[in-house]
C-alpha cells in the first residue's frame, strides 16, 4: 500500500532523513526501529513492516505532524502477528 502526500517544495535535505529516523526510533509513542527512510528524487519513502494498519497510520500521522512540509510516501506493509498454529519440526 502506498500513501502519498503531495507538497510542492524543494527536496528534503539529508538532515531531515536523519531526524525522521530518530523520531521513529526515539519517540515513545512510535519506538519503531524497523522503518527505514530512503530518498527517492524529491520525496522521502518510509519502508518497513508493522503489526497493524492502525500502527502504520499512527507512524504516518506523527511524521506528518513533525514534518508538515516534507513530501512523504509510505511503503510500510502490515504483517500478521499471531502465535504459530503448528509445531515446527526440525531435522
Amino acid at each position: 500500500m502506498t500513501h502519498d502526500r503531495d507538497i510542492d517544495t524543494a527536496p528534503p535535505d539529508e538532515y531531515v532523513e536523519a531526524e525522521i529516523q530518530r523520531l521513529l526510533a526515539e519517540d515513545p509513542a512510535v519506538a519503531e526501529q524497523g522503518i527505514t527512510v530512503v530518498r527517492r528524487e524529491s520525496t522521502l519513502v518510509l519502508y518497513g513492516e508493522v503489526e497493524s494498519p492502525h500502527r502504520r497510520e499512527e507512524i504516518l500521522r506523527r511524521v506528518a505532524e513533525r514534518f508538515p512540509d516534507v513530501p512523504i510516501t509510505s511503503d510500510i506493509g502490515v504483517i500478521r502477528v499471531q502465535a504459530p498454529t503448528e509445531i515446527e519440526q526440525l531435522p
